[in-house]
Parts: C-alpha cells; structure tokens; sequence
C-alpha cells in the first residue's frame, strides 16, 4: 500500500467510524431512555405509562450528554499531539537536554524525521511508566507528539529503540495518528455514561450508609446507577469493539513498515519480545489505557480477551517477523540495562557526500521514484539521515535546539547568499532585533554560506520543535520578518519562496492543530487551471531557453491527460512566484487520486532532463509540504551524487 492508498483507507475508515458512533449513540440513548422509564414506571405509580412523550426529553438530554462529552474531548485533543502526551503524564523532552537516554530518543526521532520528509515531532517521556510503551498523536505532522515510557528508554537498545519509533512514523505517514486521536474522542462519548452511573452508585451507597431516612426517591438513584453502569459496560464493549476492529490490521502494517523503514527485523521484533519476557510489559497504569490503547505501541491493558484487543496478539506479531519464535524463547523478565546513548558527534562530511545535482538516468525513473517515495521511507533514506545529522556544524545544530537561538537561525535561513543583499538584510535585522541577536544571526549565516544550501531545509526541520513553542505573536514576527528579507532585493527567488513557504505552512499547524488547512474554494475549471499554470511555472523557473522549457512543461502536463493540453496556461515572468502561490492555494484541497496526479506532473517537468538539481529538490519539496504528502530525502542511485529535497 502506497501513501496516498493508506490515506484513503484512513479517510474511508473515519467515515465508517461516524456511522458506528452514531449507532453506538442511538443504541446507548434507547438503553438510558428504558432505564430512566422503567425507574419512574416503578416509584411513580406507573403514572409514565399514560405519558410516553416525558421520555423524549430524557433521549434528547442523553443525545446531548453524548454528544457533548465527544465535542469536549475532541476540542481538548484540537490542541495537539503534546496535549494528548501532557494528559498522559508525558515530560517534554527538550531540543538541548543532556541526558544520554533522552539525547539517544531525540537523535533517532531527528534521524527518521529527516528520512520521513516529516517536521520533527515534540518528543515527550511518560516518566511513571515502567513499561515498554510508545505512542504517536496529533491531527497533522506539524501538530505531532511522539511519547515513550520510561521502561522503553531503560529497557531497549538503540536498534530496538528505533524500531519502535519507525513503528510510531508509519502510523503518521499511514494517516493512523490523525484516525486514533478522532477515535479517542469518540470512545469518550461512548464510555462517559458508565463513569457517571459509578459516580452515582458510589454516591448513593455512601448517602444510604449515612442517612438514617431511606425514602422513595434513594432507591430511584440506585435503580438508574446501576442502569447506567450496565449501559457504560455495554459502551465499553461498544467501544473496544470499534478499537479492535480499526487497530489490528494497522498494527501489522506498521510493524512491517518499521522493518522497510530500517532494513532490519530484530530492532522492531526484539522490542516486542522484551515486552513479553518484561514483568511491567507494556501496560499503562498511571492513566485508563480504555481511551488510548488503540493508540499505543503495544496493547497497554492486562487480561483482555482477543475478541476485544486492540493488538494483535503479541506472539502473533513476533512471528510474522521472526517466524522460528516461540513463547519459551521469551527473554528473561526483568532484565534491564541502561543503554550508553550515542551522544552528537562531529564527522567531517557525509560519507555518501552532499551534492547540487542528482542524476538516476531518465525522467521518467526520476517521476516514478519520486512518486513511489512518498510517504514510503527507505532504510537507505534512515542511513542517509544518520549521516547527515552527525555532519551538521557543532553550532549550527546546538543553535537548532537551543529555545534563544532558533529563532535566530532560522532568520539566517532566510537570508540570501549575495554578500551585497545579505548587508542590506542584516540591517534590517538590526533594527528589528538589535545589535546582539543580529551578531548571531550574522555569524549563523557565514557558517551556512560555508557549509552550503544543501543543509538549509534540513536545520530548519531541526529546528522546528524548538520554534513552535514560541508564543504565536513570536512565530508571527517571524514570518514577517522572514518575508520582510526576502522581499529585500525587490524579487523573490525560487529558493526563497521555498523556505518561506515551508515554515508558513509547518507554523500554521503547529498554532492551530486540529483544523485542516483550508484550498481556496474554487471550481474544477479553476483548479484544472491552477495545477496546468502550476507546472508552467515550475518550467519557466527550472530551465534557462525556450526549447527546454517547452520540454519540460509538455512532459509535465502529459500526466494530467488531454485537457492539460487545451488550457491556457500562460503567466509573465514577473507574476511567476505569485502564481505559484496562488496555484498551490488552490490545489491545497486535492483529493489522494489528485494529489497523486499532480506529484507526478511536477516530478515529470522538473526532471525531463534526467537532472534533479538542488533548487527543483526543495521547490518539489515545497510542492509537497502544501500538499500533506511528506518526501524522503531525494538520493542518488550512486553514491557520489546526493540531492537534499
């Protein structure tokens, strides 16, 4: 299953999820409509009998109870994946924390960000948590949290470790971390009426052993606890049903993408067999695992019959990666070491090299790579990543994750490479931050001028998680400052609008998770034109004479079938890097079958000529953040030749 298949099947997944839920709701409504009738029927004299419409404000209330619950927990999620992690007893792991174990987490979360085309997530710790456990959350990779327990950072090693995280980045790619947040709130809506029917019933024991005076209305209160408790019961199974019949197949599907992901079986197949040899597994204790174990690494709830879990069977999955285990080979419990983290080192280049162009032979090889990356991480791609966070310069990297510094590089990242342009940005940065703050980003951008722009998009993806969480007035000056530079020289270059366009669009989901970013409302005449000019500009901008820039855009358009050939599709050169935005506003709201289409026509016009440069990697780049479609890292099929995208 590729990218864009994983995400229509999430998609259809929630629609099915909807229908279930309102069933479960209607099912629920009927249960507490029956009790509520049949505790009035018994202490009222029968007098409900007369009068069956005083029940339809009792299934109307309940209807809103429901629903409410489930309207609460959702716009409590719409905070983002940190806030689930946060409820859970998650510790923000900082960008510059010391710790070894920590430092480890956050280089292997680092390394398979860069691998995945993802914005690196917030990374939390459940502290209290002696199990081996991990969970992503968050409604978009801007917003996304990925959490570990204590007993996973003191009972795994590196390669285990890692493949428990590839296990938690399939689950964003696969469009299962937006499905499980989705779920979360809809369990709460079907689970709440059993807590308050406990609530009640403890009240009314505890009312009953301490008055002296029982009078009708006490034995009322019982009747429709219990009742309640019942329905809550009849929801929790409602609900574990749900969970069961949306994670199982997931998981597997993770599992084997871990194993794609790092080319290794035994990281991701170890870790789950120290889970069943470790005395805590992968239980949760410190919160009801009822809401989130459909969301976990491993199941989280003890003694759960396999009608009802939400995971397969944890012998079943070990075996679909090693298939000579058996229980017995379970190692043995409570062993546990602390791991020496690999803590940042210095090495003086990539080994595979970093370079402008990248060859693969022919344009069409180039597009069908391209298109069969998305979303679909390699081991090649997690080696590459690797490599390229240990080459990083020592301050430019300690400055990506430091929370005063940031900021500062990423208003380097910014700046153009002409010593001229950047003299005139840099007193813009004066007068805007100061003297001090400018020196740093002076310095800043001297050592990427040296180091080159291959590194540019990659420090920025650094520097993310420490970025957005600035106050939003903060991230807002950014962006206007970062504008403000780029604008400086009265043209906006192609390499420009990239970055800028990268950071709007991984800011805007980190202040408001939960909300889609909205395509311009527009017709299909509209869009057909957005995506036709879209690959008109992207040839104008790629190639230097008319001949090959006609070649580039008709091998573009050729993907979009006979339409794309009878649209006007003319822009002047100086409204270029306008309507380009304009297009990918348009085109924001493509479905996967369009989407898909549209990767492909870029792919194809910006390598018709068998050359993938670094400029048209980070435009593709750009092309794809806008689209929700995270790419790999773009490598070459030799090792000499290395595009950074």
């Amino acid at each position: 299953m590729n990218f864009f298949d994983a995400q229509d099947k999430a998609r259809r997944v929630t629609r099915w999820l909807i229908v279930v839920f309102f069933i479960a709701t209607l099912l629920i409504v009927a249960g507490v409509t029956l009790i509520f009738g049949a505790a009035i029927y018994l202490f009222a004299d029968g007098q409900i009998i007369t009068h069956p419409t005083m029940l339809l404000p009792i299934a109307a209330t309940t209807a809103f109870f429901i629903l409410g619950a489930t309207a609460y927990k959702t716009a409590r999620l719409g905070r983002g994946g940190g806030q689930v992690a946060i409820d859970m007893g998650g510790t923000l792991v900082p960008p510059d924390v010391h710790d070894p174990l920590r430092r480890r987490l956050r280089n292997v979360v680092e390394e398979m960000s860069i691998a995945s085309g993802l914005p690196v997530p917030e990374i939390y710790v459940l502290e209290e948590e002696p199990g081996i456990n991990a969970f992503a959350a968050g409604f978009a990779p801007g917003d996304a949290a990925v959490a570990v327990t204590r007993g996973t950072l003191e009972t795994l090693d590196r390669d285990e470790l890692q493949g428990v995280i590839a296990h938690e980045f399939s689950h964003i790619l696969n469009g299962d971390m937006r499905l499980n947040i989705r779920l979360m709130g809809v369990l709460f809506g079907i689970m709440v009426l059993g807590l308050v029917g406990k609530t009640i019933l403890r009240g009314g024991y505890r009312a009953g052993f301490l008055s002296s005076r029982r009078k009708g209305a006490h034995p009322v209160v019982l009747v429709v606890g219990l009742g309640l408790t019942i329905v809550g019961w009849i929801g929790v199974l409602l609900a574990r049903g749900i969970k069961a019949a949306v994670s199982r197949q997931r998981e597997f599907l993770a599992d084997a993408s871990a194993v794609q992901f790092t080319r290794q079986t035994d990281g991701i197949a170890n870790a789950l067999k120290k889970i069943g040899g470790y005395s805590a597994h992968s239980y949760i204790r410190t919160v009801d695992p009822e809401e989130v174990s459909h969301m976990l690494f491993a199941g989280g709830i003890a003694k759960l019959t396999s009608l009802f879990a939400t995971h397969p069977p944890l012998i079943e999955r070990i075996q679909a990666l090693d298939p000579s285990f058996r229980e017995s080979d379970y190692p043995k419990r409570d062993i546990r070491r602390r791991n020496e983290a690999d803590l940042p080192g210095q090495v003086s280049g990539l080994t595979a090299g970093v370079s402008a162009a990248l060859a693969v032979g022919n344009a069409t090889g180039i597009a069908d790579s391209i298109k069969d990356a998305i979303g679909v991480p390699q081991a090649k791609h997690v080696e590459f990543a690797q490599q390229l966070r240990k080459s990083f310069p020592e301050d430019l990297y300690d400055a990506a994750h430091s929370h005063e510094l940031s900021l500062l590089l990423a208003v380097a990242l910014a700046m153009h490479a002409d010593s001229h342009v950047a003299g005139r940005q840099l007193r813009i940065v004066k007068d805007m931050l100061g003297d001090d703050r400018a020196s740093f980003v002076a310095r800043f951008h001297a050592e990427l001028i040296d180091i080159g722009p291959a590194y540019r998009l990659p420090l920025l993806e650094i520097a993310f998680p420490t970025l957005k969480l600035r106050p939003t007035p903060q991230l807002e000056f950014l962006l206007q400052l970062a504008k403000r530079l780029i604008e400086t020289d009265g043209q906006v270059e192609l390499g420009e609008f990239c970055y800028y366009r990268i950071l709007a669009s991984q800011l805007s989901q980190a202040a408001a998770p939960g909300h889609s970013r909205r395509a311009v409302r527009s017709s299909k005449k509209s869009i057909r034109l957005a995506a036709v000019r879209l690959i008109r500009v992207l040839a104008d901008q790629g190639n230097d004479d008319a001949e090959s820039r006609e070649h580039a855009f008709r091998a573009g358009i050729a993907a979009f079938g006979d339409w794309a050939r009878e649209t006007d599709a003319s822009v002047a050169p100086d409204t270029r890097i306008t309507a380009l935005e304009k297009s990918l506003d348009t085109l924001g709201g493509l479905n996967s079958s369009g989407r898909q289409r549209l990767i492909e026509g870029v792919s194809r016009c910006i390598a018709h000529d068998g050359q993938l440069t670094l400029a048209e990697a980070e435009l593709l780049r750009a092309v794809c953040t806008s689209l929700d479609c995270p790419l790999p890292p773009l490598l070459a099929a030799t090792p000499g030749d290395i595009a950074m995208a």
